[in-house]
């Protein structure tokens, strides 16, 4: 039986991914910076930053139980987008997504008793031509404010704006489950 973690994260979609993994864990929100240095590529963006919200869980906690973080990036016409200032921001980076390819890139860190497991997963998503009428009804149905790329692909633009794609789909929901409960079974 694996050990009980601290999951440094608010996400409710993390909390709810590692629920249904079976993985028993506390909550203990990381209120860690997410800036980063220039000069990293975009998986060492996101791995960066989820170092960072471990070890401010570390510095205050230990790790003398496993702590997971993760930080997902989105990834279109090579810049980071990252979550919606508000609805017009909202309405302007799903437009930059339609009919476009992008990538959901998710940095994972665990820490445990002085050893880090660091890894990211990449997905590529493609998605449909979206009319402004569907943006529109999305961001104010769904209110996507807190997701990077502002969309979540379990929601009603995932079913109807998603035309495909490659690799993890938890991954685009924040975190890459079966390669964390591999890692964890490593531990």
């Amino acid at each position: 039986m694996q050990k009980k973690i601290i999951l440094a994260s608010q996400s409710p979609r993390r909390k709810q991914l590692l629920e249904w993994a079976e993985v028993d864990f506390d909550v203990f929100v990381s209120d860690a910076d997410e800036s980063f240095p220039l000069g990293l590529s975009f998986s060492e963006i996101a791995i960066h930053i989820a170092k960072n919200k471990a070890s401010v869980i570390k510095n205050s906690k230990g790790d003398e139980m496993p702590i997971l973080a993760a930080d997902t990036i989105v990834v279109c016409n090579d810049k980071v987008i990252g979550k919606p200032k508000d609805r017009e921001d909202a309405i302007k980076i799903i437009s930059e997504l339609s009919g476009n390819i992008h990538q959901v890139i998710t940095g994972v860190a665990l820490l445990y008793q002085g050893n880090e497991t660091l890894f990211s997963d990449t997905t590529t998503v493609s998605f449909h031509e979206l009319t402004q009428e569907q943006i529109e009804f999305y961001v104010d149905k769904y209110k996507p404010y807190d997701k990077a790329g502002a969309y979540a692909i379990q929601e009603w633009i995932g079913v109807v704006g998603i035309s495909s794609i490659q690799g993890d789909f938890y991954n685009v929901m924040g975190l890459p489950v079966s390669r964390v409960v591999k890692a964890l079974s490593a531990i």
